[in-house]
């Protein structure tokens, strides 16, 4: 096949949103389009306006390599096909008619660089492929070190002990890793132009970097991340080096999927240790709060496309193997494994069990017959070439052992197997045995089932197009007034450390671990009835043939989004409003010096001083900045906390005229006076008589925890227990003193890490209100407020400086401020308590120099 030579489109042009070239330069226009819409291949058209506004929306599968198959290649003969049996290509036929599949990922085999142009525009206009060219150092350290060798074996569990051994963690291959995902995120700048409307949807362990690389592109682009491994407790996962990076960029996604619920409540319960995020729930929907993004969890059992298999047997190959093979095992009890040469496979399980079953079982020997198929390892290794020996030596001495006249028990075929010799393997099985010690998906028991289903149906003189989609008839699956045949039946012993598992229900789930519960449950399934054996398949076959490959899309919120950071470890996605921003310094301090009465209102811990250091003492530069600040008659100072009054009182004695608030404003301090009142002074205690006790008993029961009393409140702090054990407690907490409670003037209010009981009513927003409201009745109300906080109970602050606002009896000028980048109902942002004390600094020193004014043009600051 020839095609002519053409540059290839420019990526930094594409970056800049200058396309220059046609649609099929960008997005394809090959047959793909047209297989959705019925139609033939549609034309190449310019990319205007116009054009862009029309076509359709994308979804654009990224994945290590292209579903393609390479016919013939060389120096201008390039040729292609797709690979019907790889599940991304089935992925195309299950989307909406008004949407197109495209594809990003590397071939199977490295092209030339002088040939790549070529390559890519010929993939791009007949498959709408774009292909990712890595070079082959690259590919090797990425894919063959890295994601073979480390990645594979932590996602499957094992954490590598030995200190030579090439699962260890190297920096380098680490960086290659992300080189390569780097390369992918440049490829998608192409594809997707100045284009985020299309979605994006990345696949498996290769790619867990790319979220937060594509995203630091396009901030609004809808990303998913789906695995098709399995994901590790957070015990294994912890011991990565790089868990935060990884944690961090898959949650830069908008749907993470996983195949099973245990795998994604590891993944939870890693958010939950690890970067210390919590999960709910939302009409089933298991959803994490990430920087104000809600990031979807989702469960996503992927399937098989039964209609390509059950074609098989109208395939002349698949029936003259087919026949051989029931001639070779005539009067035999089939059992069949199809596996690769991998160490988490359980091979040798599954043969020490057979072995097991002819030792026990004398009556079996001659009778039954294992056959075990297996490729080529995809990580080849040390560790595989010793699994290799063993295996081999142990068929050779099970062999060597029952062998007859007629009968070898093991049949090892070592070799790969195309799809119509797997179906016709698969229907002579009497049963099939997956032994996975850890697995992702493993779809080998699903394509046995339809085998045997299609291969009843075919000798049933009804073919596989008599077979009913909705399960047939318990006659053997045929319709349309066929002889029936004998029922079909079919078997299956399945690890319970398998994604398919769990959807299997008519299988005889074991560990595979315990060889003597593996040849039970192999002895137990080969003695099943028939009637048995037939009621299993028929109910394996209708799910199976629902369980067709299935893409769970969704639309998203339009949030305004922002990049933060820039290592892979600091970046994130937050949904924050499109007015907040860095507090103006320069604008905030000429409006102090105009200005003529001002308040400042600042939260304690986490923007005074530092949140969670061990001393929260103020140091004597933040007392310096509170002194100078109070030495002004014409402003009013406050430090609102949820700490104590007597530690307040200790901590800022030497500070004269300063207000103080504590235990969130139940008791607060006016400047100037030693005096303190109470937001109630009615309030009631005698609950905390019934309370204690129950807080107690949680203390004991949580290892980390302790009790925290204050004067109005009650707290339960958790943050030093087990992040998983601390939250179920919290929540069981939360609704044991709610129901206990419910008939008293108290709240129970959960917060970071806390439990916290107290009076009705109290919160920081109240003492802002107290505060303003008494200098708007003294006849000072101030034309200047300064109002810092960190944490959610600093929230109720800004909702009433918002309010204040737009009162018309206080002309002020509001600077309600946040501590560190995060959504907040306050519009602007510091970075942390350095930044506060430093603003602060400068305010003080521009007393002198900037005479007070009380008339001030009006700034609002809350949009």
């Amino acid at each position: 096949m020839q095609f002519s030579r053409k540059s290839f489109t420019n990526l930094q042009a594409l970056a800049a949103g200058d396309f220059g070239g046609s649609m099929s330069e960008l997005a394809g226009g090959g047959p793909l389009s047209a297989f959705h819409a019925g139609g033939k291949k549609g034309s190449t058209t310019s990319m205007d306006s116009d054009s862009i506004n029309r076509r359709s929306q994308r979804l654009i599968f990224v994945c290590n390599q292209l579903p393609l198959r390479v016919k013939g290649q060389g120096k201008g003969a390039w040729s292609f096909e797709w690979d019907e049996d790889a599940l991304i290509a089935q992925a195309r036929e299950g989307l909406p008619e008004d949407m197109e599949a495209v594809y990003v990922g590397c071939l199977p085999m490295e092209v030339d660089g002088a040939d790549q142009d070529e390559v890519s525009q010929h993939l791009q206009t007949e498959f709408q492929c774009h292909p990712v060219f890595l070079g082959e150092e690259l590919k090797n350290s990425y894919y063959r070190q890295f994601c073979k060798q480390q990645l594979w074996p932590l996602l499957h569990y094992l954490i590598p002990l030995n200190p030579t051994g090439v699962n260890r963690f190297d920096p380098d291959l680490w960086s290659a890793y992300v080189r390569a995902n780097m390369v992918f995120a440049n490829k998608l700048v192409e594809v997707l132009g100045s284009l985020e409307d299309d979605f994006v949807w990345i696949h498996d362990y290769h790619l867990l970097v790319l979220p937060s690389l594509l995203r630091k592109r396009f901030h609004r682009i809808k990303c998913g991340i789906f695995l098709h491994s399995p994901f590790p407790s957070s015990e294994i996962f912890r011991t990565f080096p790089r868990r935060e990076e990884v944690m961090r960029a898959m949650l830069n996604a908008d749907i993470i999927g996983f195949h099973t619920f245990d795998y994604a409540r590891h993944f939870l319960s890693c958010c939950s240790r690890m970067l210390g995020l919590e999960h709910k729930t939302n009409r089933g929907a298991i959803l994490i709060d990430y920087y104000g993004r809600d990031v979807c969890i989702k469960i996503m059992p992927t399937g098989i496309k039964p209609e390509r298999l059950l074609a098989a047997f109208d395939w002349s190959d698949t029936l003259w193997r087919r026949g051989e093979l029931c001639a070779q095992f005539e009067g035999k009890t089939v059992l069949m494994g199809i596996d690769d040469m991998d160490v988490f496979k359980g091979i040798e399980l599954k043969l020490q069990a057979f072995e097991q079953v002819l030792i026990h079982h004398a009556e079996w020997r001659g009778r039954l017959v294992l056959v075990q198929v297996t490729s080529a390892a995809r990580a080849p290794g040390k560790d595989v070439d010793e699994l290799h020996s063993f295996v081999v030596a142990l068929v050779r001495r099970i062999n060597d052992r029952f062998r007859a006249p007629g009968y070898e028990p093991v049949v090892w075929v070592e070799r790969p197997v195309p799809l119509y010799e797997r179906m016709a393997l698969l229907s002579v099985a009497d049963c099939v045995v997956v032994t996975a010690t850890r697995d992702g998906m493993n779809l080998l028991p699903y394509e046995y089932v339809v085998a045997r289903q299609g291969a009843a149906a075919a000798v049933g003189g009804g073919g596989p197009g008599g077979v009913d989609a909705a399960g047939g008839d318990a006659a053997g699956g045929l319709a349309g007034g066929a002889a029936a045949p004998q029922a079909t039946h079919s078997m299956l012993v399945v690890s319970e450390f398998v994604g398919c598992s769990p959807s299997l229900s008519g299988a005889i789930r074991v560990n595979p671990w315990s060889i003597e519960a593996l040849r039970d449950a192999i002895y137990t399934a080969i003695r099943l009835p028939l009637e048995d054996r037939a009621a299993r398949h028929e109910k394996h076959w209708k799910y199976s043939y629902l369980a067709d490959f299935q893409r769970f899309t969704k639309d998203h919120a339009r949030l305004q989004c922002f990049d933060l950071g820039f290592a892979l470890n600091t970046f994130r996605m937050v949904a924050l409003t499109s007015n907040f921003r860095k507090l103006p310094t320069d604008t905030l301090l000429k409006t102090y010096s105009r200005s003529g009465k001002r308040v400042f209102l600042l939260d304690h811990d986490g923007t005074l001083v530092p949140q969670g250091e061990s001393s929260s003492r103020p140091g004597d530069a933040v007392l310096r900045v509170l002194q100078g600040l109070t030495a002004n008659p014409a402003n009013t100072v406050y430090v609102i906390s949820g700490r104590a009054r007597t530690e307040l009182e200790s901590f800022f004695s030497g500070v004269s005229r300063l207000g103080l608030a504590a235990e969130h404003g139940f008791y607060w301090r006016p400047p100037g006076s030693e005096a303190w009142s109470t937001q109630d002074p009615e309030a009631r205690f005698d609950w905390r008589d019934i309370v204690l006790p129950i807080l107690q008993v949680y203390k004991e029961s949580t290892d980390g925890s302790y009790i925290e009393a204050k004067e109005s409140a009650l707290v339960w702090h958790y943050h030093d227990a087990d992040p998983d054990f601390g939250s179920w407690q919290a929540k069981e907490l939360l609704d044991h003193l709610e129901g206990v409670l419910s008939n008293e003037p108290i709240e129970v209010v959960p917060g970071q890490s806390i439990v916290e009981v107290k009076p009705q009513g109290v919160s920081k927003g109240r003492v802002v209100e107290r505060v303003l409201h008494d200098a708007l009745e003294s006849g000072e109300a101030p034309d200047f407020v300064l109002c810092i906080g960190n944490d959610r109970s600093d929230e109720d602050m800004f909702s009433a400086m918002e309010n204040m606002n737009f009162s018309p009896h206080i002309p002020t000028e509001v600077f309600a401020c946040t501590v560190g980048q995060k959504p907040s109902k306050a519009p602007y942002y510091v970075n942390d308590p350095a930044e506060v004390q430093a603003t602060l600094s400068k305010i003080v020193d521009v007393e002198a120099a900037a005479p007070a004014d009380a008339a001030s043009a009006h700034h609002v600051s809350f949009a």
